[in-house]
Formats: C-alpha cells, sequence, structure tokens
C-alpha cells in the first residue's frame, strides 16, 4: 500500500499541476466570464490546490519510508517556535495562544524545514480540533539531554480509541469537520515521520480539558 501511495503521488504530480495552471489561465481571461463559470473555476482551482498538498504530503511519507536522508543543519527552534505561532494566531484569531520559551535560544541539527512542518502541523490540530477560545500552549525546553516541544491544548480532548491511532495516515477525529476545514489525515503522520527522521519520538496524552503532544529530540 504504501509502495502503491508513492508511486500514485509521483504520477498524480504533473496532471494536478496542469489542471491548477489551466483553471488560473481560464480566470485570468480578459473577456467577460459568466459568474457560474467563473465560480466553477474557482472551486476546481481550489481543489487542485488541496489534491497538490496531499500529493506532496504523501511523497513525503514516501520519501522517509524509503529512508532518504534529510537535510542536516543547525536549526534554531526558538525563532522556529515564534514564527509558528505567530502564523497560528493569524490563522486563528479565535483562538489563545501561549508560548513559553527558555531563555537561551535551542539549537538542534536537523532539516529546518520539516521541523518547521511539525511545529505547524500540531498547532493547526490543535486549531481544527477545538472550538473558538480554547487555549493553546507551545513549550520548549530542554530536559535530560534532549529538547521538549510540547502543544498542548484545554479542549474536549481526544477519545481513547482515537488517541490509539492518532498518528496513522489519514485518521480524523471529525470526519465531517475534516471534510470542511480541508484536513487529510495526513498532519500527524507527518509529524510522527519527521520526528522519527531525526531520532526523536512524539507522544500524545489526552483526557477531558487537556490534550498535550510532545515530540523529544536529541
Amino acid at each position: 500500500l504504501r509502495g502503491f501511495a508513492a508511486d500514485a503521488s509521483h504520477e498524480l504530480r504533473t496532471p494536478v499541476a496542469a489542471v491548477r495552471g489551466h483553471a488560473e489561465l481560464a480566470l485570468r481571461h480578459p473577456g467577460p466570464v459568466p459568474p457560474e463559470v467563473r465560480r466553477s473555476l474557482e472551486r476546481i482551482d481550489a481543489e487542485a490546490l488541496r489534491m497538490g498538498a496531499i500529493v506532496e504530503d504523501l511523497l513525503l511519507l514516501a520519501r522517509l519510508d524509503a529512508g532518504r536522508p534529510l537535510a542536516e543543519e543547525e536549526v534554531d527552534l526558538t525563532r522556529t517556535a515564534l514564527d509558528a505561532v505567530a502564523d497560528a494566531r493569524a490563522a486563528g484569531p479565535e483562538h489563545r495562544w501561549r508560548l513559553v520559551l527558555p531563555e537561551e535560544p535551542v539549537l538542534v541539527r536537523g532539516d529546518g524545514h520539516r521541523l518547521s512542518q511539525v511545529v505547524a502541523n500540531l498547532l493547526a490540530n490543535a486549531r481544527s480540533h477545538t472550538p473558538p477560545g480554547t487555549e493553546v500552549e507551545l513549550r520548549l525546553e530542554r530536559a535530560d539531554g534532549q529538547v521538549e516541544l510540547s502543544v498542548t491544548d484545554d479542549g474536549p480532548g481526544i477519545a481513547p480509541e482515537l488517541a490509539e491511532r492518532v498518528f496513522e495516515r489519514f485518521v480524523r477525529g471529525d470526519r465531517a469537520r475534516s471534510r470542511a476545514t480541508g484536513s487529510t489525515g495526513l498532519g500527524l503522520a507527518i509529524v510522527r515521520a519527521v520526528v522519527g527522521a531525526h531520532g526523536g519520538t512524539v507522544t500524545v496524552a489526552s483526557r477531558p480539558g487537556r490534550t498535550e503532544f510532545t515530540v523529544r529530540l536529541p
């Protein structure tokens, strides 16, 4: 199944890009376009964009499954956390965002782009599965020779049967809402795969009123 997903994603990449390109070209047509046609073209463009994101996520997972090496550089996780929370505030102004950082910058060796994706996915997951007004805290600290990054919210929590499978691919807590928000069920699978590729671990602990995802990196 993983091999099929990798092959299918690779083959889909080009036609999905072509669909988007033709939709964008049609939307830029200088002549009059009937409103219903414009709406259809906008929906085609939006859905092709979403499909493209799914394809890229599947390709990333395929690369990690194959053990392909990630970039290795010095990454300032403090800056990553600052940027991620700023983006989260813009995307979810109805939530309450908190950031707790140590006094000194926290540096690790790894792929800065992929680690940023990990933090963004965890914050997006908290935003998508909690109601407006929920407090979400991102905390970064050093502990026992490791770096700990945690995302905690005071939302309704994760059902026990779902918590056991939450890092699996295409697992979604609320299918109806996930469809509405464009969630693919791949975000947490990518978190686990990227963290694992860095030699780290990610865990979740949840009960009503508190859910905490904890990433530990060497």
